[in-house]
């Protein structure tokens, strides 16, 4: 038998978010992950859907973002067009059960990651519809695949990826239970990789030599691999946090970013501020965290998982969502195309950092769309006694409970603002739980006034009789704090932000043809350069916070929502080949101390992040000094 989720999620019918994270969702609509399937042949000619285009991971990737998207809009041509998908999909099924589309005698060279993807994405469209049709499908593709892996066991990206058939594989046998089913995810199990024994006995505290690229440390294999143990844990019962726990903090440690995510530009790569992460990896790593909320209750993953969508995923998108990063690089003064011999990436393109179409590969084209509605359905979750708020961002529910029909909305513009309210409105008394969220990285904090002491475990519960309309104000303290990172750089941040020191920008747009696939404005290609100076350090550890309106673009270095004045002074740090070195030459400062505005990292296309902490030269005054 399957242990039961601590948490699980509400649908899409019973969520939607409001406020800014609304406004997020809407941009996304109206950019690439809204329009994909018009413009890219990968997705609108793919195999899947009848065409001679990609049949493998393409369309179930675009999918898996656009469906939740079309849904939390309530957007029907949308969902028409989404339908449309789906059903060609379903018609495509073989009567043996066979899914994907490829020939009979391909099938035991076709890697099943697409099948587990694909089964995903039908559980999704479930979700959002309770179509009938959905379950059986799986049903018969599930029995399809317990026999195909008998005689083609599980290779490439199935083998790395083993553990993600395990969601749409338990959703199913918690509606039609078979002994089967448990067969099928130990064979799953055994024949894929065992990324506990690569975290046990781990060798990759150092990436890779250039051009040396590895299943075993690919950055997204990475992000996924993370709620593996979790998953599996639910028929093997061993502790489904333990395995999480360890991978994350090895990985931060060898391979951290000061954005709270781990490098990898393909594969992992260290801590210089060069190195960058692939997109994809934001957002499966996003993925796995809200399946690791779910499976331990375990509140960190909360709040790793709020760090990546408010500080990595905006920052590898461009404001208005048409284009997109491959590789985001916590220091990035320029974004040019690097010659391949000077290029800071060890297996990636001199290209990848480009905002474009399709930098280096097409994965993150389709794929980045899953991080915005993923996320906003994990705004609230259900809980064994209650209501728990999981992703802290504007959102309401409708659901029931004891036959009560119950509205939770969280009245926030948090994380630009210190704090959330929840409001919560009953047609009739009811006794439940609400799991209130209580950051463990605010200095202080306050529930309707009162100040508490932050719980351990995150979590403050209130278990009353809810009747009518009632409200909880929860209020935290947060204050910057800069911290020492990697060789002598440091950077700030203040509550759930990352901050970074925005540079001036000079788009460059580039529109042309290859192979065979158009790019146009707005989404083409495009190179960015620096138009203001960005060799400073920081020069002490003061800073004045201010916050703004938010815009209707939440994340954009125009109009960033909120403000972090900090004393820099320049240093002597090298312009290399497009990019800046990986460390300053010096020190010392250059220049008198300027106050200079920093903002969201999430909000920045070029930044810097990371900076030393100097110390003003001989004969250098602070400039506040010399005002006196």
């Amino acid at each position: 038998m399957l242990r039961q989720l601590f948490f699980s999620q509400y649908t899409s019918s019973e969520l939607s978010a409001t406020g800014w994270l609304r406004k997020q969702l809407e941009i996304q609509a109206r950019g690439l992950g809204g329009n994909l399937d018009k413009i890219w042949p990968d997705v609108r000619d793919s195999k899947w859907v009848g065409g001679n285009k990609e049949g493998w991971e393409r369309v179930p990737y675009w999918l898996d973002g656009f469906i939740p998207l079309a849904w939390l809009l309530n957007d029907e041509k949308m969902k028409a067009r989404a339908k449309k998908y789906i059903d060609a999909i379903l018609q495509g099924q073989k009567e043996d059960g066979w899914l994907c589309p490829c020939a009979d005698d391909d099938r035991g060279q076709y890697d099943m990651w697409a099948f587990f993807l694909i089964c995903k994405v039908l559980v999704v469209y479930h979700d959002c519809t309770s179509d009938e049709r959905i379950e059986g499908a799986i049903y018969r593709g599930m029995k399809q695949l317990n026999r195909h892996i008998e005689r083609h066991t599980l290779f490439k990206w199935a083998a790395t990826r083993w553990y993600e058939c395990l969601i749409p594989l338990f959703w199913l046998y918690e509606r039609r239970p078979e002994c089967w089913m448990e067969d099928l995810a130990f064979k799953l199990h055994a024949q894929g990789v065992d990324f506990e024994k690569v975290f046990t006995f781990w060798r990759f505290e150092q990436p890779y030599k250039r051009d040396r690229w590895s299943q075993m440390t690919h950055v997204v294999n990475i992000a996924m691999c993370l709620k593996s143990k979790a998953l599996i844990s639910r028929l093997t019962g061993e502790d489904p946090n333990a395995f999480a726990q360890k991978a994350i903090k090895i990985l931060l440690k060898d391979h951290g970013m000061a954005v709270g995510h781990f490098t990898g530009d393909e594969c992992l790569a260290g801590r210089s501020p060069l190195q960058g992460s692939e997109l994809c990896s934001v957002v499966e790593a996003m993925y796995s965290y809200e399946w690791l909320l779910m499976l331990t209750g375990d509140s960190t993953w909360a709040e790793r998982l709020e760090n990546a969508a408010y500080n990595a995923l905006p920052a590898a998108i461009s404001p208005d969502m048409w284009t997109h990063q491959y590789d985001q690089m916590t220091n990035q003064i320029e974004c040019s195309r690097f010659a391949e011999e000077t290029r800071p990436f060890l297996t990636n393109c001199g290209e990848s950092h480009l905002f474009g179409l399709e930098p280096e590969y097409g994965c993150c084209t389709a794929n980045f769309s899953q991080g915005w509605p993923k996320f906003a359905l994990s705004t609230f979750m259900r809980a064994s006694d209650g209501i728990a708020v999981g992703a802290i961002a504007p959102s309401i529910l409708h659901t029931t409970y004891n036959n009560a029909s119950v509205v939770v909305e969280n009245i926030t513009e948090y994380p630009f603002r210190d704090g959330y309210s929840i409001r919560i409105t009953t047609d009739r008394p009811v006794v439940f739980t609400l799991h209130l969220r209580i950051v463990s990285f605010a200095k202080s904090a306050a529930v309707d006034g009162k100040k508490i002491k932050i719980p351990a475990d995150g979590w403050f519960q209130l278990r009353q009789n809810w009747q009518g309309e009632q409200t909880i104000s929860i209020a935290f303290e947060f204050v910057p704090v800069l911290s020492s990172w990697n060789e002598g750089l440091h950077c700030v941040r203040r509550g759930p932000l990352l901050y970074a020191l925005p540079i001036g920008e000079r788009w460059e747009r580039n529109q042309y043809i290859k192979n065979g696939v158009e790019r146009k404005h707005p989404y083409c290609d495009y190179e960015i350069f620096p138009t203001s100076k960005w060799n400073y350090g920081f020069v002490g550890d003061k800073f004045r916070f201010e916050p703004y309106p938010i815009d209707d673009i939440p994340f954009n270095p125009d109009t960033p929502p909120t403000g972090l004045y900090a004393d820099l002074a320049e240093v002597e740090w090298p312009y290399e080949n497009g990019h800046c070195a990986s460390l300053p030459t010096g020190h010392t400062a250059l220049s008198a101390a300027h106050s200079k505005r920093l903002i969201p990292y999430g909000c920045t296309n070029l930044r810097m992040t990371e900076m030393p902490l100097i110390q003003m030269g001989a004969g250098i005054k602070n400039e506040k000094e010399e005002s006196q």
